[in-house]
């Protein structure tokens, strides 16, 4: 098999197992991003994620990550649930609401790379499922698949930016596709409608004013200075993707896994604040709302009550 063959080979492979989106960029060091990372973490937009700061080198050139790397393998999952929770309730982020995606996309990358290495032979790899020091937008954008929009996701006008993105560095040449270009224009949907003004400027957000980060990230107390401003979110936020316009286009995914335990989507504000541990484990035993714990969540909710 040529280049182009494999190439192909493994894009088919990527859309049997689910995954939305399949696409390759060549494993180099990203010029662009160097810049726009270090002026970022130099103006503490970290806030208290501190690992934002380690393996600077490795999170702007993936041969540092996997030895003799020739190219990225980019992928997209959508999360996009039929259903989503009552009006006036606590909310979390709709990416929480089945199973955790780094347990479910794991699984389908480790499916992608023995598919790999049965059909073309022994390749060199490692997958990635944001937990590791990969700028994955950035590879994303750089594959095809979209392009950043000025809330700092990846968005594509086919069906919006509810989707998760990983990855596959692999020591195989492979066909490059080329970045698509950016279709946001004059629109300021998302910069308007942030709460906490987290997205400073167009494309730039400042992740220690970022509703997700104090309701997952932040371990210490939220700062009282923004008591009113969550609009009600318990765990991430979804504002700046809802009111995008070419979220219109999000169609619901099809991973059972992703679907939200029944009791979820039913759930009041007073459900929330009487939860229970053992209730908390039993709706979010393999959420990723596990994340913030259950101390967390009722942090989260005492602070916007």
């Amino acid at each position: 098999m040529n280049r182009s063959e494999i190439t192909q080979l493994i894009k088919t492979e990527a859309k049997r197992l689910g995954f939305l989106s399949c696409g390759i960029s060549k494993a180099e060091f990203l010029e662009e991003e160097a810049p726009r990372l270090e002026k970022w973490l130099n103006q503490n937009m970290n806030g208290e994620m501190v690992y934002m700061e380690n393996y600077f080198d490795k999170r702007l050139d993936p041969r540092l990550l996997v030895d003799g790397a020739k190219s990225v393998i980019s992928l997209t999952l959508n999360y996009y649930p039929e259903k989503t929770q009552i009006d006036d309730t606590y909310k979390i982020s709709k990416y929480a609401y089945g199973q955790d995606y780094h347990h479910v996309i794991k699984a389908k990358l480790k499916k992608l790379q023995e598919f790999i290495s049965e059909e073309i032979g022994e390749v060199n790899g490692r997958a990635f499922v944001d937990s590791a020091p990969v700028l994955d937008k950035a590879w994303a954008a750089k594959s095809g698949l979209g392009w950043i929009g000025k809330h700092s996701n990846l968005l594509t006008q086919q069906v919006g930016s509810f989707y998760f993105i990983a990855e596959l560095i692999v020591d195989l040449e492979l066909e490059h596709d080329m970045p698509v270009t950016d279709h946001c224009g004059t629109c300021t949907a998302c910069i308007d409608a942030c709460p906490t003004e987290a997205i400073v400027e167009p494309y730039v957000v400042d992740g220690s004013k970022c509703i997700s980060y104090f309701t997952i990230e932040l371990k210490n107390e939220i700062p009282s200075e923004f008591e009113g401003q969550f609009n009600d979110w318990a765990f991430g936020c979804d504002i700046c993707q809802d009111v995008c316009p070419w979220n219109k286009f999000s169609k619901p995914h099809r991973e059972p896994l992703f679907n939200p335990h029944p009791d979820l989507l039913s759930m009041t504000k007073k459900d929330w604040e009487e939860i229970t541990e053992t209730v908390f484990k039993k709706v979010f035993q393999k959420s990723a709302v596990k994340r913030t714990k259950f101390s967390g969540l009722q942090r989260n909710i005492n602070f916007l009550k």
